[in-house]
């Protein structure tokens, strides 16, 4: 059984991307926690209501509407991190960076709470107040990503379930890749006969930096072929955006030149050039083209973009791009390749802007002209003509975030460029509409972008004086009504949480590491208020939420627990007091453990690049502790550091940690030649409020006189791949979504022309509508003789047994258990499935059919049994042996070690056994052997046929070859 259930994204413009997968036995596997540019928690009601069914979640690209709610859900919904989450290591480290990035850059990110909801506990309607929930803090996103199981491309992996689901029953899960983002994912489950393959914003064009998706075998497969592990799956869940949108003419290289060419345009004539892109996916593509560009020109000595600068802003940019420099092994095979030239160099240059050195000198993303941004005082510094030189002549490249122009430095550039007509801004992707009525800014320029293309005769640009609205957000803190408004509606959510939660307290308190015994009984219907608050309140306890802590609560609100929440306070009245008021509060540490051990925080075990936050929260806060210090108290890194430092240039004997970098990648930190100006700006104040706060929006209006270009660098498939690929991989059920109405039913026609017809079921739900997608399969049960199970011959793999059957089906009569003994012989004759009419009837037939009635209610069963001799012979020229099995390189490396030889690992997918034989395994899973004839020691190389007949033989062995006889 498969069903399958869109919540976000399906026939609707919202680009958010969430999806149920239930297989059989109650399984339920969501796929995406994604967001739109709206952030509105009312999108993930229904989410929320699937959370306690889930079994585990499935992550495909680190991008907004992939991952966006994935830090709310966590800090929201409790039973949320007990969920097992699965992905790759680039989208567990660049989905970290992107929400940082986005909790630091926009409070609507927290989101709001709902008016109906405060309403309810208000008697004043509160329709405009706008109070914000608690967003997530650096350090809790940081906690909640730790928490993904990483996993890497075609390597096969059983999940675990989370505590609430039935068992998986041998669910596999494979990861392999989609194109288009760093790790991005195309999953492959198979469980029992189902065979699902979800792909959605695949790409399947090599780019500068991401290689092509794996249907065809990946990077450098060129096969006319899908894959075997994607081929024919039951059914296809593939997005539809892009499904009208036409090929690029040219392909990659005439994208590129066509971009290149508006930059230079606008460059030359001192303008400034604004490409709005997200921090974390398509960021490298664009990054790495610009970078090389410069470089090229540089050597080339045209001295068209020489002069001009380029600047990549991002508030957690470093971050990202010091993650890119550790993964290019998940790039495309000419970023590799860059990267081995530059190692296998005499020296590494880093820096360098004369042009003298050759641009392959440096590293992939070691920059030479990019210099990265990420205070807001930089962005206005780069504007107000103190970096360099008179500014109106120099031309200028800002790569910023976000794409949406809604939020982060992309919108804080607009604004400066908007009014000068020199200036261009240049999208790289289809926006999308999150509401009709509220488009985001890059959805309105690209509206008129789109009218001026097509009125093309009418004015040039299509821009002339027109105004903008642009609307900042920025949080306050709460005060008066509001914060009592606020605090009765917490302690009425926790409330909720108590009595709508499957399991009540005792799911609340398996989520936490602390726990109380609850001791109520449910029949207590006479509890006061004060009582209901403190048991609500103490079972929030047990969430281990952070945002709890922060919240102003009153001693009415905490009842008892404020003997544990308030310090100096020993004291609590319990008299006229009932249930837990007059008991102490004790909470009880339990141990995590399971049947393997205790539990292991993965985020105690973090590298040195991954604490991000923490380090520099340590260095913003030095100045502080020098101050503070104290004879007997442990100084931090960070202080040593700067003691050293003013003790003079000295050796010193401990160790110098950089700041958020490893030894590995200190040699990676340069980003480039950044300004001494730039570099020398102070952080920006920080904006959180850490108490309860709500939103204030603030209008601007804004004339655009600017020049608005569109080049589609998305790398999102297109129509003319949509309708090669489909065909080819040949699905039996075809699921379409993410993709608006248009896109969507467009793509379902067109698949129905191009596939057989009738033999694949087209399906293009909407948001909410479950589809019934099982494998159309046809079982029967076969009962074998007893003759042909005393041939059988079984082989063991991988602790299955294995064997071949040969028989001759045939149909008997069901034992009545009722009939008398004198009709046993008569009930187990057998008859012949296939007619006798052309074959000489023995008496013996001739007896069987005359004893047994050709009766239309006798039940029969079907046989399998040995095969008469007269037809054993033909048979057995048509059997063919078969290998059953997976041969895995790391078992042949054990194997072939502990007989005597020596094998290694040359290179991924190549094990080199005695330094003659080479055995590779093909993404086809095909083995392929190779030997030379090299002269041996004597050792066991020269034994029993040498080393290749060695291995040939340990092959064999590590699979059970079958053949019927």
């Amino acid at each position: 059984m498969f069903t399958f259930s869109s919540l976000q994204g399906a026939l609707s413009e919202s680009a958010a991307s969430q999806s149920i997968l239930e297989l059989d036995g109650g399984i339920k596997i969501l796929v995406d926690v994604g967001w739109d540019e709206s952030f509105d928690v009312a999108k993930l009601k229904e989410l929320e209501k699937q959370i306690p069914t889930l079994s585990l979640i499935l992550l495909t690209h680190a991008t907004t509407n992939h991952i966006g709610a994935f830090a709310h859900c966590c800090k929201h919904f409790p039973l949320f991190t007990r969920i097992p989450v699965y992905a790759t290591s680039p989208v567990i480290a660049l989905g970290r960076t992107l929400l940082q990035d986005l909790y630091a850059s926009t409070p609507l990110a927290a989101t709001t709470i709902p008016s109906s909801s405060l309403d309810e506990v208000s008697y004043t309607k509160q329709s405009s107040s706008h109070i914000l929930l608690q967003a997530p803090t650096p350090e809790e996103i940081v906690t909640y990503f730790s928490l993904i199981h990483p996993l890497k491309y075609s390597q096969p992996h059983q999940p675990l379930a989370s505590p609430f689901s039935p068992p998986l029953n041998g669910l596999t899960i494979t990861a392999y890749n989609s194109g288009r983002t760093l790790g991005g994912t195309i999953w492959h489950l198979q469980h029992g006969l189902e065979s699902i393959v979800y792909a959605v914003d695949w790409n399947q064009g090599r780019e500068n930096v991401y290689a092509g998706a794996a249907w065809l075998g990946g990077a450098g497969g060129g096969g006319a072929e899908i894959i075997e592990q994607l081929r024919k799956p039951t059914a296809l869940v593939c997005s539809s955006r892009g499904g009208e949108k036409p090929s690029i003419p040219g392909g990659r290289s005439k994208r590129d030149e066509q971009l290149l060419n508006k930059v230079k345009s606008c460059v030359t004539r001192g303008g400034t050039v604004l490409i709005p892109i997200d921090s974390s996916a398509r960021v490298l593509e664009l990054a790495y083209l610009m970078d090389h560009a410069w470089r090229a020109d540089a050597a080339t000595g045209e001295g068209q973009l020489k002069s001009a600068k380029l600047y990549l802003a991002g508030r957690n940019i470093h971050s990202t791009m010091r993650y890119a420099r550790s993964m290019l092994e998940w790039m495309d095979d000419s970023v590799v390749r860059e990267f081995e030239a530059v190692v296998d160099g005499s020296k590494r240059v880093n820096g360098t802007t004369d042009g003298t050195k050759s641009g392959k000198e440096a590293g992939p993303f070691d920059f030479k002209f990019l210099k990265l941004i990420d205070r807001r005082g930089q962005i206005e510094k780069v504007f107000s003509g103190v970096t360099g030189d008179d500014t109106s002549a120099i031309g200028k490249v800002i790569l910023a975030s976000d794409s949406t122009l809604d939020w982060g430095f992309s919108k804080d550039v607009l604004k400066q460029i908007a009014q000068d007509s020199r200036n261009m801004v240049i999208l790289t992707e289809y926006p999308t509409a999150a509401s009709d009525a509220h488009p985001s800014l890059a959805k309105s320029l690209w509206t008129w972008w789109k009218e001026a293309q097509e009125h093309v005769a009418e004015t040039s640009n299509g821009e002339s004086e027109r105004n903008l609205d642009f609307i900042d957000a920025n949080r306050q803190a709460l005060e008066g009504s509001d914060l009592a408004v606020y605090q009765t509606w917490l302690a009425q959510q926790r409330q909720l949480q108590t009595t709508l939660q499957s399991g009540g307290a005792s799911a609340l308190e398996a989520s936490g590491d602390v726990a109380d015994e609850v001791s109520e009984s449910e029949s207590e219907s006479e509890d006061s208020d004060n009582e209901q608050q403190g048991r609500a309140l103490n079972i929030a306890t047990t969430m281990g939420q952070a945002s709890r802590k922060k919240a102003a609560l009153t001693n009415e609100d905490l009842g008892i627990n404020v003997l544990l929440k308030r310090k100096g306070t020993y004291d609590f009245d319990v008299r006229n007091k009932k249930g837990r008021d007059r008991l102490f509060p004790h909470p009880v540490r339990r141990r995590r453990a399971d049947d393997y051990g205790d539990l292991i925080r993965p985020e105690d075990f973090l590298k040195a690049e991954e604490r991000d936050v923490g380090d520099g929260q340590d260095t913003t806060q030095a100045g502080k502790d020098e101050e503070q210090e104290q004879l007997g108290r442990k100084r931090k890194w960070d202080n040593t550091m700067a003691s050293a430092k003013s003790q003079g240039p000295g050796p010193s004997k401990r160790p110098h940690l950089a700041r958020n970098v490893s030894d590995d990648f200190e040699m990676a930190m340069s980003d480039g030649p950044i300004e001494d100006e730039l570099d020398g700006i102070p952080d920006d104040p920080d904006e959180t409020a850490t108490g309860p706060s709500k939103l204030v929006y603030t209008k601007q209006s804004i004339t655009v006189n600017l020049e608005i270009e569109f080049i589609d660098l998305s790398g999102i498939h297109d129509k003319r791949s949509l309708h090669m690929l489909i065909p080819l991989i040949q699905p039996r059920k075809l699921i379409l979504i993410g993709g608006n109405e248009g896109e969507t039913l467009t793509l379902a026609s067109d698949c129905k022309r191009l596939l057989a017809e009738g033999s694949v079921t087209i399906y293009t739900p909407k948001v909410g509508t479950i589809v019934d997608a099982s494998v159309d399969t046809n079982a029967w049960v076969v009962k074998l003789g007893p003759a042909l199970v005393k041939q059988l011959k079984w082989q063991n793999v991988r602790g299955l047994s294995i064997a071949t059957v040969t028989g001759q089906l045939l149909a008997v009569q069901k034992h009545n258990e009722r009939a008398g003994s004198h009709d046993e012989d008569t009930v187990n004759k057998r008859i012949k499935i296939e007619s006798l009419g052309s074959e000489p009837r023995s008496e013996e037939a001739e007896k069987s059919t005359a004893l047994v009635p050709a009766a239309k209610d006798t039940p029969v069963e079907p046989l399998l049994d040995i095969i008469p001799m007269n037809m054993a012979s033909a048979t057995r020229s048509v059997a063919q042996p078969l290998h059953v099995g997976d041969l895995r390189l790391a078992d042949l490396r054990k194997a072939m070690q502990q007989v005597g030889h020596a094998a290694e690992f040359r290179g991924e997918g190549t094990l080199l056994i005695d330094g003659s034989v080479v055995v590779r395994k093909t993404t086809a899973g095909r083995i392929d052997v190779e030997s030379i004839a090299l002269p041996t020691d004597m050792g066991p190389a020269a034994q029993l046929g040498g080393a290749f007949y060695a291995v040939k033989r340990t092959i064999y062995e590590s699979l059970a070859v079958v053949a019927g006889a």
